[in-house]
């Protein structure tokens, strides 16, 4: 074993008289990559921002951290200047803020160049254009001279690792790196770092909450809980052998793209502890499964469980680990907190309508064709102008937003809408939600035509469609109780006594009924989504459209969410309109799925025919894309890696809009590939329920 570059022993963080960081320890060689993964508020980034003594000044840091041997706890300000960005250097999880808007982005990489190194302007600047063109930015010399505001979210953070890697450090810290990107994105990320460590041998510290680029990525785990290490190792010993129920948690709650719902996703009951007000002993012990009285006595030591692996667990030298105590707790597996009520639960309380109310869970449904239609949408079309001039505004073009899309939703049916950012998701939801006469096509909401609806029919319609938005908090109100919350869509539609229903309402997506007197911000994340869910049902809807419902959630808290979603369509009855970016939760949660590109439908099929046999490249890429926490299954994937960005929805490609970035489109013959240049692909049926837009579907290709 080599001296450790990076070596971490007892840090300390305290803001004021919280301690936010409770002695984590740990170490990194060069050429490797540590995980470092946890929920929010465990104190990933707050380990990192001390190490690189990056804290605001009333933050107290105790411990150590040091460099080649070097302490970089206590040191000055001159001093972590030398260090900072030569030897050890960090990409921010949003490039945006962590650039300065008003500088070209070649300036920002060339000064930090000569910060460190005694070169001229014109080297300096002749660097930064070599470093973005070693990751990935297309025209390196042009793309130097434009501003961070002019570069897509994927090339902002290829130039910040640029800019981590102009001086060939020791150690780059990456925060959250691809977190806000979408999969083809964040594969090309990824495929930069591997890059830009094998040009430099640095070793990599990767924060992040996703479990699936640990196991594709990281060499070695650290899973932290509270302000503490509770599991560190191997990636394959902690993934494959985990002794810590937190970490057994984590990876039961994550959606696989490789299983669907044929593997059930089983929630970390509960949030993490407040730092200002940890329980006695183990801190994991409140939300424990297999908590024996002894955790409540004493916090637990992270202690060897074997070679190289450690936990902080009183029962991980058990045979077998807490794993089989976990499996143990009920015959059947966990229990689901909303499933574990009497008969039917507060579920029937929700009916009501003619139908006889809510659809009992063990009821059979018939099949699709045999049930009701209850939205349909029929060559979409929603353009945008695009305008110049700050007084005599002129047209200089048109924004091809959604550009002729159809499909159907039966009733009890969820369809998945997914694609990369920009494609046209939510323009086509916000379309289908206005309830009026599109630009082209045709929306119908349960039979009928949005085009003819009088105002009184449109809001007899909004009683039935409801939404639910991706960001909660932005759309719940902070001024009013969660109970004004969800009476407000009753009271708007003539209901009086809101108390009761609200009580059932709360009850019914896991809520207590003390719940109805606190507000938006006493809530976690987690539960303000439950909240906006609870008025969305408020109506009882039949159709109820999800904007990105989980993306802005921790994964043990987006499991109960999608659990609680699918409780609620199989008891009763409810069809989904589900747009996401994440196709590893709509694979365990819709029934059928179609995949949009630029504003068209690439795909469109049931859920097991689109992920199973994918026909487009385009739905290919974007599964191959997908991580899975299963290091031995994610490092033998084949990636099919899509160059550059999305192209421009105001200057679509002619033909196939797919083709510029299509890896089948590369190896076609000169005949074939005229056709995807000239002729623009219909939506064409396969196989049964499976559709495509594509000229050479049946061809073999890249895949």
């Amino acid at each position: 074993m080599s001296a450790p570059v990076l070596a971490v022993t007892g840090l300390e963080v305290r803001f004021g008289d919280v301690r936010v960081v409770r002695g984590v320890s740990y170490s990194v060689e060069a050429g490797e990559v540590l995980g470092v993964v946890g929920e929010s508020g465990a104190g990933k980034s707050v380990t990192s921002l001390a190490v690189m003594g990056l804290l605001p000044r009333h933050a107290r840091v105790a411990g150590s951290a040091r460099l080649h041997g070097h302490e970089l706890v206590g040191a000055s300000d001159r001093e972590l200047a030398a260090f900072r960005g030569k030897s050890i250097s960090m990409v921010f999880q949003d490039p945006l803020s962590a650039m300065t808007p008003v500088y070209r982005v070649g300036d920002q990489i060339a000064e930090a160049v000569r910060v460190h190194q005694r070169v001229g302007r014109g080297r300096a600047a002749e660097r930064a254009v070599e470093l973005l063109d070693l990751v990935g930015i297309p025209h390196p010399r042009r793309r130097a001279r434009a501003f961070p505001h002019e570069f897509s979210g994927g090339m902002r953070q290829r130039a910040m690792i640029a800019m981590a890697i102009a001086n060939d450090p020791d150690v780059i810290i990456c925060d959250e790196p691809t977190t806000a990107l979408d999969v083809t994105i964040q594969a090309q990320v990824l495929e930069v770092l591997k890059k830009a460590q094998c040009e430099t041998g640095a070793a990599i510290v990767l924060i992040t909450h996703d479990l699936g680029v640990v196991a594709g990525f990281a060499d070695r785990v650290l899973v932290m809980y509270a302000g503490l290490a509770v599991e560190s190792g191997a990636v394959r010993d902690v993934f494959h052998r985990p002794r810590m129920p937190y970490t057994i948690g984590l990876l039961r709650s994550v959606p696989r793209v490789d299983t669907g719902k044929d593997v059930p996703l089983v929630p970390i009951e509960g949030g993490p502890p407040s730092p200002a007000a940890l329980p006695p002993g183990c801190p994991f012990e409140p939300r424990c499964p297999v908590a024996i009285p002894e955790c409540a006595a004493a916090e637990p030591a992270l202690l060897p469980v074997a070679p190289g692996h450690h936990a902080a667990c009183l029962r991980s030298r058990e045979p077998g680990g807490p794993a089989l105590a976990y499996d143990a707790r009920e015959s059947g597996g966990p229990a689901l907190a909303y499933d574990a009520r009497e008969p039917g639960g507060p579920a029937l309380a929700y009916g009501g309508r003619e139908t006889g109310g809510a659809v009992p869970a063990s009821s059979p449904r018939p099949p699709r064709e045999r049930r009701a239609v209850v939205l349909e949408v029929d060559d979409l079309v929603k353009h945008h102008p695009l305008t110049r001039g700050a007084v005599f505004r002129r047209r200089v073009g048109t924004v091809h937003a959604v550009d002729g899309i159809g499909f159907d939703i039966r009733e009890g049916e969820t369809l998945g809408l997914v694609g990369e950012s920009g494609c046209g998701k939510t323009t086509a939801l916000m379309e289908i939600l206005e309830l009026a006469r599109p630009q082209r096509g045709r929306v119908a909401v349960f039979g009928r035509d949005t085009a003819t609806l009088s105002p009184r029919e449109r809001m007899a319609v909004r009683r039935d469609l409801q939404v639910v938005f991706q960001d909660p908090l932005a759309s719940l109100d902070p001024r009013m109780t969660v109970h004004d919350i969800v009476a407000e869509p009753l009271t708007a539609h003539g209901g009086r006594d809101t108390g009761p229903r609200v009580r059932r309402l709360l009850g019914l997506v896991g809520l207590e009924e003390s719940d109805a007197a606190r507000h938006p911000r006493d809530f976690s994340g987690g539960q303000r989504q439950r909240v906006a869910i609870a008025r969305a049902l408020a109506l009882e809807p039949r159709l109820l459209v999800l904007d990105e419902p989980v993306s802005a959630l921790d994964t043990s808290v987006q499991a109960g969410v999608i659990n609680l979603l699918e409780d609620l369509g199989r008891r009763l009855g409810l069809s989904y309109l589900f747009v996401a970016h994440d196709l590893a939760v709509v694979r365990h949660i819709a029934d059928r799925v179609a995949v949009m590109y630029l504003g068209r439908i690439a795909e469109i099929g049931g859920t097991g025919l689109v992920y199973e046999a994918p026909a487009h490249p385009y739905t290919q890429a974007l599964l191959s894309a997908v991580p899975i926490p299963d290091p031995g299954k994610e490092r033998e994937r084949r990636r099919i890696l899509l160059e550059g960005d999305l192209p421009s929805p105001a200057n679509p490609p002619s033909g196939c809009r797919f083709r510029t970035r299509c890896p089948k489109f590369r190896i076609l013959a000169d005949a074939a590939r005229a056709r995807c240049v000239q002729e623009e692909p219909e939506v064409r049926p396969l196989e049964g329920d499976h559709a495509v837009a594509c000229h050479h579907a049946e061809e073999p290709g890249v895949v």
